[in-house]
């Protein structure tokens, strides 16, 4: 049988996947192998000795390291650590970090995420080349084990700032795709908009209850937004997994049999981790949506609105959220005008298959 080729290409195909995938070699000075759960605390401690170098937008929480080797997990997960003892210690320990990981749930374009890091006394030798060419190499071998005909994508966020990131990856062959704008807002900054919600509209606290139904509504309401995936339950709890359910608003509506339906939602998450970084307390909206027939009613400022409250109420300094800015509804703009303001973005680099 003849290969499939042009449109008629499988992802299996298309991913063009290594037969057999090489480590960075070993006159880089690393001995490399798979990381587990017992690493969890080596990977926390190259994370900040790189954050202390590279000031990075945001750093994984103890918690979301820790969910990478959750064997109850049901994201596809890969990983590469290279070791080698640091000054004056003869234990080896963690110098650089590769991870591959798959969401649960794509149905349109099936994605392999990139994340990674060198510790800074390691970088300039070839180290980041090398393991980003692992990576790359592993996430084409995932997705072509995917099995289903459908576009794949492997991609990479970085930071506007971070310049040799960025051109590391391009060198790879990833291409800008996106960028996400991130803002915040001083809790105590200029006054908020009176809300009016109207007949048979309510916000409450989120709540386990309707966790789901949230999630559901989630879906529904980013099915029109470009490189939104529908979550599954594991994606759905890996990003709010530090929810902070005081500072999470859901607009409820009234339905025509007397019950109630979920018709928007913010998100709000305490990453307490980041505040020492930031010199300040923040919640961070990780989503925000409104499901389309509740849309043109002021749901989302509502939301907002109720969440920047609540923070107040806790003392929290600072509300942040970001944004992608080629929007087309203008999203930005809306967030300006509720005293949002940019601060730092970073692009979604990606190669196509």
């Amino acid at each position: 049988m003849t290969a499939s080729t042009g449109s008629q290409a499988t992802l299996t195909e298309r991913a063009a996947a290594p037969g057999r995938l090489e480590l960075p070699p070993a006159e880089l000075g690393l001995t490399w192998r798979a990381l587990h759960a017992a690493d969890a605390d080596a990977i926390l401690d190259l994370t900040a000795r790189s954050t202390a170098v590279d000031k990075p937008m945001s750093t994984p929480s103890p918690a979301q390291v820790a969910d990478a080797f959750d064997p109850a997990r049901t994201t596809v997960v890969d990983s590469l650590g290279g070791f080698a003892p640091a000054d004056g210690d003869d234990e080896a320990s963690l110098q650089a970090v590769g991870v591959v990981y798959l969401p649960s749930g794509d149905t349109d374009v099936v994605r392999a995420f990139l994340t990674g890091t060198v510790a800074p006394e390691w970088r300039t030798r070839g180290v980041g080349t090398a393991l980003l060419r692992w990576q790359v190499g592993r996430a084409r071998q995932l997705l072509a084990a995917d099995g289903r005909n459908l576009p794949g994508r492997i991609a990479t966020y970085v930071d506007e700032h971070l310049t040799e990131r960025r051109l590391l990856v391009t060198e790879a062959g990833f291409r800008p795709k996106r960028t996400f704008q991130e803002m915040r807002r001083p809790v105590s900054g200029d006054p908020l908009p009176e809300i009016h919600l109207g007949a048979g509209l309510r916000l409450v606290n989120w709540s386990r209850d309707l966790d789901d139904e949230v999630r559901e509504a989630h879906n529904e309401a980013f099915a029109d937004h470009w490189g939104s995936q529908p979550m599954s339950h594991d994606s759905w709890r890996r990003v709010n997994r530090e929810l902070e359910p005081r500072w999470s608003k859901i607009a409820l509506a009234r339905t025509a049999d007397g019950g109630e339906e979920v018709a928007g939602y913010a998100t709000t998450s305490r990453h307490e981790h980041t505040w020492e970084q930031l010199g300040f307390s923040e919640g961070y909206t990780e989503l925000l949506g409104v499901r389309r027939p509740y849309r043109g009613r002021g749901l989302a400022r509502a939301l907002l609105v109720a969440v920047i409250e609540a923070l107040a109420e806790d003392g929290i300094d600072s509300a942040g959220l970001d944004v992608d800015t080629v929007n087309p509804s203008g999203a930005h703009h809306f967030y300006e005008r509720l005293g949002y303001q940019r601060h730092g973005a970073r692009t979604l680099y990606t190669i196509e298959i």
